[in-house]
């Protein structure tokens, strides 16, 4: 029998000074049954970041042929493409040829520097694309926000993220790691 998906529901009120965005989002996530807590909440700190009504979660983990979220334009190009990890350099090639801009958020400790190295060469090409690395200890402390629901303040400004519930206070400091 395959496991199901469990769904998380986040209110998210987004206060974004550095795109002057200000809105508030009612999502419904689908947390795949090999997705971590940490995973998802990256999927979530990337909606904010780029936040848009038209802005979406996709199949994520569960198809090949789609990124994390995407944004399309009312004729169906992709213009924003946003995937989570480490992914090889065919994914991101792929990426970038579909999408108007390519937008990865690189995750995983001291494996991110060490996959930097090895796809720094493949990707470098492709003026489309911008890298941005989330630290272990931001993940540990997203992941402890996570919860089946979730009522999020978000702030933004200059770079820097500050999400928080009503109990606890999470800052994160995205790095971009190209273009640099």
């Amino acid at each position: 029998m395959a496991l199901k998906s469990t769904v998380f529901k986040a209110h998210l009120n987004i206060a974004d000074m550095d795109r002057n965005y200000y809105a508030d989002h009612t999502l419904t996530l689908a947390r795949h049954p090999s997705e971590t807590d940490e995973r998802m909440m990256l999927r979530l700190l990337a909606f904010m970041v780029y936040a848009d009504e038209a802005l979406e979660f996709t199949k994520g983990l569960s198809t090949d042929d789609e990124p994390d979220l995407w944004q399309k334009s009312l004729s169906g190009e992709i213009e924003l493409w946003i995937e989570l990890g480490t992914p090889d350099d065919s994914r991101i090639r792929k990426a970038c040829n579909q999408a108007d801009q390519v937008v990865l958020f690189a995750y995983g400790g001291r494996a991110v520097s060490a996959w930097w190295d090895k796809v720094r060469g493949k990707v470098a090409r492709f003026n489309n694309l911008r890298i941005i690395e989330v630290d272990s200890q931001a993940c540990e402390a997203l992941a402890a926000l996570a919860a089946r629901s979730m009522t999020l303040q978000c702030n933004i400004q200059d770079g820097q993220l500050s999400l928080g519930d009503s109990e606890r206070l999470v800052t994160v400091e995205p790095t971009a790691i190209y273009p640099a």
